[in-house]
């Protein structure tokens, strides 16, 4: 008899399992549905922050009743397609709902770096970067080596080399602690006030986190600087640096953009201008981009938590797709 209460429990552990597998967002994000938000503004005090009114006018705006485009369906964690000649949003999924941004996070680094650093300057590195996770991809930079910002720029954002965030960080700030402050406070003034960011790098901490809607307020501000632009588009850089000694190292890197090396086609008529990848365990796959068709309308495009590379890149193809003929 006890026997069979075991296995009958057991029976109804595996229908429950089976059930949150094919029910979508059971074992999407690792959020709960309460870290959503309904609403970005349609509260006044939201509409109070310091120039988020004035901004809205420039913006693609949404509500709860419209985050989850009609029809649209998504085995992402949260997607998005912006028509930013129009203010359109033409595709949208849970683009309001908590994610992890992983390596996307070095976007705000990128605008930080460009608002407040010179890409001339030279930096020499007075200890070794210490990261918090194994297998975090880095450049060969050491204490004692010297480099410019122009060179660990391009590490940040061709590479994503998690290295280079924290250096760049440590030469505008002073210290990581003080840039990521600095993070969060342009994300609220750039409208993003359900993002925190924990790191310049976007390596996995729990208090890091955004939304695709806040991505792109933060992306479309970074891309007005062709410095970002031309160096996102690279499909590969050679970075130079000195080292302690006196030698001059290059450091040949490719691009995480797999569209940019030829692993997957971009859609004929379409013409990407630059992005970020972004990978951990917990973020999964995801990609920002800026694109354009052939009548000149520009788009920005957001994909975050596919399951693997191949379904990110299938998700982002398929929006990308809606804009041929738009």
């Amino acid at each position: 008899m006890r026997q069979k209460r075991i296995f009958a429990r057991l029976g109804w552990i595996l229908m429950l399992a089976i059930l949150c597998v094919n029910l979508s967002g059971c074992i999407q994000n690792p959020f709960q549905i309460t870290n959503s938000y309904e609403s970005y503004y349609s509260s006044q005090e939201e509409k109070e922050t310091e120039g988020l009114e004035g901004m809205a006018a420039d913006l693609a705006v949404l509500d709860a009743d419209h985050e989850n485009t009609a029809g649209y369906q998504s085995n992402d964690y949260a997607d998005l397609l912006i028509n930013d000649s129009t203010n359109e949003v033409m595709k949208s999924y849970r683009c309001f709902e908590r994610v992890y941004p992983a390596s996307i996070t070095k976007i705000m680094t990128a605008l930080l770096v460009l608002e407040n650093g010179n890409l001339d300057d030279e930096i020499t590195l007075d200890h070794d970067i210490e990261l918090n996770e194994d297998g975090a991809v880095v450049t060969t930079l050491s204490k004692g080596d010297t480099v410019t910002v122009n060179e660990a720029f391009h590490g940040l954002l061709v590479k994503s080399a998690n290295d280079c965030a924290v250096i760049l960080a440590e030469y505008i700030a002073g210290s990581e602690e003080k840039f990521v402050d600095m993070m969060n406070e342009r994300a609220k003034e750039l409208g993003a006030t359900h993002t925190h960011f924990a790191n310049p790098h976007g390596l996995h901490e729990d208090d890091h986190y955004t939304t695709a809607y806040d991505l792109y307020l933060i992306f479309k501000e970074v891309v007005k600087y062709d410095t970002f632009l031309d160096t996102a588009s690279l499909k590969d850089y050679t970075m130079t640096y000195e080292t302690a000694d006196g030698r001059e190292v290059g450091e040949y890197m490719q691009s995480t953009d797999q569209y940019l090396l030829n692993a997957y086609s971009v859609p004929d008529g379409v013409t990407l201008y630059g992005g970020k990848t972004g990978t951990t365990s917990m973020a999964r796959s995801c990609l920002i981009l800026m694109s354009e068709n052939e009548a000149g309308e520009r788009f920005f495009s957001v994909v975050m938590g596919a399951e693997t590379h191949e379904d990110l890149y299938k998700s982002m193809t398929e929006l990308l797709e809606n804009i041929v003929n738009n």
